[in-house]
Formats: structure tokens, sequence, C-alpha cells
């Protein structure tokens, strides 16, 4: 088979997005709003009137009814441009903005593609905002059906692994492991000697690179990263699993955007949703087929965060025990390590 699979149209999809290329969904043509340049806009007008769709949670903050559920469509006014799209879709300006209508939000009729947009657009780590025409796709895009992503990771395949020696055990080794469908990279680690006999002392760990290379005090994570791998090196052995879900799976862009509303005054939460993003857009389905791939069942699973529990078990790994993990607290962290346990229920 020498044609692209749907999973591999939906990867090249998000790459169209990334560089602001219009893709095809169903019957319209759909493109990025923080990408999409004024001359493919125009383009893009004079094929037929211009609709904005934005998650629920933006459409939330922009006090637009989202008839739709868990998206908006807005009609684009005949003069509206790029600079009057991204101020809808991105909230950076908000507060010194704050009136951004009125907006006209529209009703009835299947809105799949739209909603396949967003996905494709929420995948690509670009903002949730995408504007689209009902019109003929022209020759060159890439074309998906109005279902076209699904919202299951594919499960990453090992491609590499190595003995690495580490600072906190010498005996460890390094695997590599790549989504099938053009996605990320995520990685395995284990420190010391892993007795898969037994449950392993286990670190979900998502990538973080403030807090794990840069040092951030904004959150924990860097601290949490180090002080799960002492502790499998005193116990003689653990995994971490360090994947690639950058800012609660926002990626590193949004999540700079959301601590900017944070110096505004919004905490954690209240800044992905002003962004158009849930709580938490992790997925860590993908911990649990990493751990299954490395050929264990169960584990002492070292985490505060109760989603992470009920995934694992959900998906056939057994959590043995559950380690509480508290390290990094910082008097510019204090109050997002408060929004995590009242919000998100972490645990003590």
């Amino acid at each position: 088979m020498l044609s692209p699979t749907p999973a591999e149209l939906a990867a090249r999809a998000r790459a169209d997005l990334r560089v602001g290329l219009p893709v095809a969904v169903g019957g319209l043509i759909l493109a990025s709003v923080e990408t999409l340049a004024a001359e493919r806009l125009a383009e893009m007008r004079a094929a037929g009137p211009l609709v904005l769709a934005v998650s629920g949670r933006r459409a939330e903050t922009l006090k637009a009814r989202a008839y739709d559920g868990d998206l908006a469509r807005i009609a684009v006014p005949d003069d509206a441009g790029s600079d009057w799209l991204r101020a809808v879709a991105d909230p950076a300006d908000d507060l010194r903005a704050p009136l951004k209508g009125p907006l006209r939000t529209l009703r009835n009729g299947d809105v799949t593609a739209w909603r396949t947009g967003l996905a494709l657009a929420k995948a690509a780590q670009l903002l949730p905002a995408v504007v689209g025409v009902e019109a003929p796709a022209p020759a060159g895009l890439t074309r998906l059906p109005a279902g076209g992503v699904t919202t299951r990771p594919m499960l990453p395949a090992e491609v590499a692994a190595a003995r690495v020696p580490l600072s906190a055990h010498p005996a460890s080794r390094v695997h590599v492991f790549r989504e099938e469908d053009g996605g990320g990279e995520h990685y395995a680690i284990e420190i010391g000697m892993v007795d898969r006999a037994r449950p392993v002392l286990t670190r979900l760990h998502s990538a973080c690179f403030t807090g794990d290379v840069l040092g951030s005090l904004k959150c924990d994570c860097g601290p949490q990263l180090h002080a799960a791998m002492a502790a499998m090196a005193a116990a003689g052995g653990g995994v971490l699993l360090y994947l690639n879900q950058e800012g609660r799976g926002i990626g590193l862009a949004n999540k700079m955007r959301a601590y900017d509303l944070q110096d505004q005054g919004f905490d954690t939460v209240e800044a992905n949703h002003r962004l158009g993003f849930e709580d938490d857009e992790r997925d860590f389905r993908l911990g649990a087929g990493l751990l299954r791939q490395l050929g264990i069942g169960s584990v002492r699973l070292m985490t505060n965060n109760p989603r992470k529990l009920s995934m694992m078990a959900a998906q056939g790994v057994e959590v043995a025990e559950r380690v509480p993990l508290h390290a990094g607290l910082t008097p510019e962290n204090a109050a997002y390590l408060d929004v995590k346990r009242a919000k998100s229920g972490h645990l003590e």
C-alpha cells in the first residue's frame, strides 16, 4: 500500500496547519487561525462566508453561545481580517480589550468536520481555533473525512535502546518509543535492576522544559523528577516514563501563553480554559501502553494525581500501591500546588 492511511493523513493535516496551509475536512476548507496568512484568508473569503470555530471553553470566556456544546461556530464579519480572528482566538489581550463582539454564533447543522478541525489544531499544539468555509477543496490540499481524527493515541513503538549510566544510578537503560502516526517520541528509563516479577516502582512524568531543564520555580516538576529517580535508585530499581506531553498536553507555546495569563491574575485551570483547553489535555493511556511493552503489569506508582491511578487500572495495569511524591515547594509555586489539590483533586 502506497496510499496514506487515515492516521497518516491526519498527521499530514497537523503539519499543514502548523505551516499555515488549509486542509479539507468533509465539505469544509479549514485553517488554523494562529498560522493562516492574510493572503490565504482572502482566498478562503472569496470562496464563501467564513466561520470561526472555537472550543466551548473559549466560547465561555467570550460570552458566546456554544449551541454545539463543546464548540461554538462564530460568523466572521465581512470586514474582519486576521487581526480580528486572532484577537477572538487568543486571550492575551482579553483584559485590555474585553469587548470582542457582538459575536453571532450559529446553530443547527452537522458540526463533525468542525470538531475534527479543532481536534487537529489541538493535536498540532496550536490554539484551538479554526476558520473555515464550505467550498470544494482545490487540488493539493490534504483531505480528511469529517470524522477523520481519532481521540485514541497510536501506541508508540520502540525504536532504540541503550545503556546510559546516570548520576542517579550507573546501571540505567534508556528506551526510545516513537508514535506511529508521526507524533512525538516518549522515553522509558530503567533505573537500576528492574524486577518484573514484583510491582515496579514507576513514575509517569510529563515533559516540562521550564522545570526539568531550566529549573523554573513556577512548578514542582524538576524536583519531582529528580526525587523520583533518587527513590528508584535507593529501592534498587524502577522505571521512569518521560512522556512528551508538555504543559499538561497543550505544548510549550501554549504553556507560555498560560503563564502570561497567570501573570494577569488567573490560576492554572482558568488560564487553560481561557485559551480554549481543558484543565488537563494529557492522555495517560500512553504510559500504560509503554509499560505493557516493557513487560510490566504491576506498579507502585509514584504520583499525587488520581487520574493516573484510574487510567492505569482502566488499561489493565495493576497499581499495587500509590507512593506519594512531594518535592519542590517554593513561594512561587505554592498557589499552583493549591490549585492542583483544590481543582484537579491531587492527593496529599
